[in-house]
């Protein structure tokens, strides 16, 4: 199950093993990579220290505890492990490059920290100087008409995105209402996200959407994904709804790929507006007054009202706790109460936890994404907690369906729409990560 990259019942027969045999450091450093895989950092990190703890030179569980430690934004702590993988392994390449990119983003971090200043930032909008962009003769791509999203540039656009061809840089920039997005699905790959609109048609006033958080680092054609949604938010502004994700974050963009992909296509003034722009993405949408959705799930402490989401200042990097944590990381759990989270952020609500916080909240259920599921949704807390997933074959390699919910009528039943995976070009789907993710492997 390791090898053919089947992580969840990987997990199971690894903790089965080390049932059986509670001092084998490979087995944890092997279920350590499959909870990474699963995104359960928490969890791995876990395992990996456990691993060394039982065998203080086994190089792997560095490596791991590092990977565990970097998806987490925990760089100080993770370029300890590099340096010592470094010190005992120091004709190591692969290893040295590693530590080496691992210590400029901490030297980096600290030089933000150093210049940051309470003053209101200034918007990156006001040093883009569109005004002098000029759209060159032999640009054949998608145009605004007369300076308007239209729904025949919305289809040229995803007709330009799907021969992998470049949208031209003043397009993106030139419409500030970007910045002010106010406030079901999830996690797309662009291809995938164009067959959703094969299967269930085009958004239009007559078929509104919300999609559900981390459209960006779930592939290689991440700023594509984007600038789609963003194009029908424009045109549909009253039909058409994006919630904010865990990865529409600094910290997830500069480790699963985004930054580096916008870098690479355009430049890093463009990743500053995107970072802006996802700054401004509402944390949940409640549904006549019944539904309420978000990325992640509820809280760590019962309490917390509709209003107080309301009133969350949404407008930055998300902090490590606190509402606005939890409504992109935390997850349900099957047993009643509240538990520390796998992924080592947030938390995990059981049923009891959902119970209290609908009937305080005069609600029916909630849905939200965030977790691979190999039927592309779940049912959990006696029906009154939905997750969706809307990328099938997650990254390439975990072999699930995607799926995509309807909600009808004026009890909002939802009816659930399974699909599969549809052939993209061969670009692996990480390929903007920065390297220091691709170390699980090892």
């Amino acid at each position: 199950f390791f090898k053919n990259k089947d992580y969840e019942n990987a997990i199971k027969y690894y903790t089965e093993a080390l049932e059986l045999n509670p001092s084998n450091a490979i087995y944890y450093s092997n279920r350590s990579l499959a909870y990474l895989r699963t995104e359960c950092y928490g969890y791995a990190l876990v395992d990996a220290t456990r691993a060394l703890e039982l065998d203080k030179n086994y190089i792997k569980g560095y490596y791991r505890r590092a990977t565990s430690n970097m998806a987490l934004g925990k760089f100080k702590a993770a370029l300890k492990d590099y340096e010592t993988v470094v010190r005992v392994r120091p004709n190591d390449k692969d290893a040295k490059m590693k530590y080496q990119e691992c210590n400029k983003i901490v030297k980096q971090k600290a030089f933000e920290r150093a210049i940051a200043s309470d003053e209101l930032k200034r918007s990156v909008v006001d040093s883009l100087d569109i005004e002098n962009m000029t759209i060159e003769d032999d640009y054949a791509g998608p145009k605004l008409e007369d300076g308007k999203v239209t729904l025949k540039f919305m289809k040229d656009l995803m007709a330009w995105f799907k021969d992998q061809k470049k949208l031209h840089r003043k397009l993106i920039s030139c419409d500030d209402k970007l910045i002010f997005l106010f406030s079901l699905l999830i996690s797309l790959v662009y291809y995938d996200l164009l067959n959703i609109f094969e299967l269930n048609g085009l958004p239009s006033i007559t078929n509104p959407y919300l999609f559900n958080g981390d459209f960006v680092d779930r592939g290689s054609f991440s700023l594509e994904v984007i600038l789609t949604l963003f194009g029908f938010k424009l045109l549909y502004p009253e039909h058409f709804y994006l919630l904010r994700g865990n990865h529409e974050t600094d910290n997830m963009n500069q480790m699963y790929g985004f930054e580096g992909e916008v870098k690479a296509k355009y430049t890093a003034q463009m990743f500053q507006l995107f970072s802006e722009v996802f700054q401004w993405l509402p944390l949940a949408q409640c549904i006549n007054n019944k539904v309420l959705v978000m990325h992640g799930g509820l809280f760590s402490e019962d309490g917390v009202t509709l209003e107080d989401i309301r009133k969350i200042d949404r407008n930055r990097q998300p902090p490590d706790s606190g509402p606005m944590c939890d409504l992109l990381w935390s997850d349900p759990q099957p047993q009643d109460g509240r538990s520390v989270s796998k992924r080592g952020v947030s938390c995990q609500f059981g049923p009891d936890v959902t119970e209290r916080f609908l009937e305080q909240n005069k609600l029916q259920y909630i849905v939200r994404s965030h977790e691979v599921k190999a039927e592309g949704y779940e049912v959990t807390h006696s029906g009154k907690c939905i997750t969706v997933f809307s990328a099938p074959n997650y990254c390439d390699q975990m072999g699930n369906k995607g799926a995509y919910i309807h909600l009808r009528g004026s009890d909002l039943k939802p009816e659930f729409h399974q699909f599969t995976a549809v052939p993209h070009p061969n670009v692996k789907p990480m390929a903007y990560a920065n390297s220091l993710m691709q170390l699980g492997m090892m």
